[in-house]
């Protein structure tokens, strides 16, 4: 990412009354732990008072909610460097009860991080904004020049570190979570993983290998995926790749994954599944159907790459119906089937050790 990837400090989240919603995916991942920011505080009026990591998953994280970006300057003694839209709105594009946020937020020179498709540089009220406050916009996902992009070249056929891409049947489903979670844990069990991002969140999070793969043209989406991982493999040398996988296979929004599997010649997958979503994300009035999760094991069994295991997302029902879908599940695909938020990762150490010896 060039310059931006120079980008850290102390930041506040902009969610503005979205923190509990899956559009607030980018907020999640920033409150369960960056290593870019240091958050300070989370901008929510519907959730002021209490604490984002007790709001997000009930366990307390010291990240206070305010109401406004006045409170939060009040309230807090370190006045944030930047203020990092959290949520992935619809359409990409900033709605208009958003820009008076951001004005607010540069008029306490603040600068902005922005994750949206639509690049704020190009507002050219936010823009003057920033210049008259000595402040920057970083759009995060304007893609480099073309001549920092990459073709597809076959470097990666030599890359011998075991590789698992996290792919998930949908779009906001958990995918890089459980990645973060997978990789923590196997850190914790003494196996070097590193993690490839290939979204905005992750470059948030500080992942030093990736790329973000709905910014960058389409010719070059391979070769982005393959420097990657080579330059992961010869610089980290790492004991494991992982990969955060995008959208779904069989998104008609945005179908994505293929190029991940065939691309970085990734023959290992956990696939994240919401076994009580019946349509795919925000397509429900169109009546798209999910497939089965088999069918979908089945489908990345002819891309060459073996499904591991399943976690699962809860997608809002109560637990009891969550871990009866996980037994059933597990008996039948006779694989691991783990629900990540709940009960971490753990139970996937011994296949994910027996992928790495060949033994699967």
């Amino acid at each position: 990412m060039g310059q931006k990837d120079s980008i850290q400090g102390s930041a506040v989240i902009i969610t503005n009354g979205l923190l509990t919603t899956s559009g607030g995916k980018t907020a999640h991942g920033l409150i369960r732990g960056t290593n870019r920011f240091k958050i300070l505080g989370v901008i929510d009026p519907v959730h002021a008072g209490r604490d984002a990591g007790e709001v997000l998953d009930g366990q307390f994280r010291n990240i206070p909610i305010f109401p406004s970006i006045q409170a939060l300057l009040a309230g807090i003694s370190e006045k944030p460097a930047y203020g990092i839209i959290g949520v992935a709105l619809s359409g990409g594009r900033l709605p208009e009860d958003w820009r008076q946020i951001l004005l607010e937020t540069m008029a306490n020179r603040i600068c902005i991080v922005n994750g949206l498709h639509q690049a704020l540089n190009d507002d050219l009220v936010l823009r003057e904004a920033a210049a008259r406050f000595a402040v920057e916009i970083v759009d995060i996902r304007k893609p480099p020049p073309l001549d920092q992009l990459h073709f597809w070249n076959g470097e990666v056929l030599k890359v011998k570190t075991p590789k698992i891409a996290v792919l998930g049947m949908d779009c906001a489903i958990g995918k890089r979570t459980t990645c973060r979670f997978i990789q923590q844990m196997c850190q914790g069990h003494d196996i070097r993983a590193e993690m490839i991002y290939t979204g905005q969140t992750g470059w948030m999070q500080g992942y030093p290998y990736g790329f973000l793969l709905d910014a960058t043209p389409n010719d070059f989406v391979s070769g982005e995926i393959e420097k990657a991982l080579v330059d992961c493999a010869r610089r980290a040398a790492p004991d494991l790749i992982l990969i955060e996988g995008q959208s779904g296979l069989r998104n008609p929004a945005g179908p994505c994954g293929s190029e991940i599997l065939l691309s970085g010649n990734v023959k290992g997958v956990i696939l994240v599944h919401a076994p009580f979503r019946v349509y795919f994300d925000e397509l429900e009035e169109v009546g798209c159907l999910l497939p089965a999760v088999e069918d979908e094991i089945s489908l990345i069994a002819k891309y060459g790459a073996e499904t591991l295991a399943v976690a699962l997302n809860g997608d809002g029902r109560e637990e009891p119906a969550l871990i009866a879908y996980q037994k059933k599940l597990g008996e039948t695909l006779k694989m691991p089937v783990v629900r990540p938020l709940q009960e971490g990762v753990d139970a996937l150490l011994p296949v994910i050790r027996n992928f790495m010896q060949g033994k699967t």
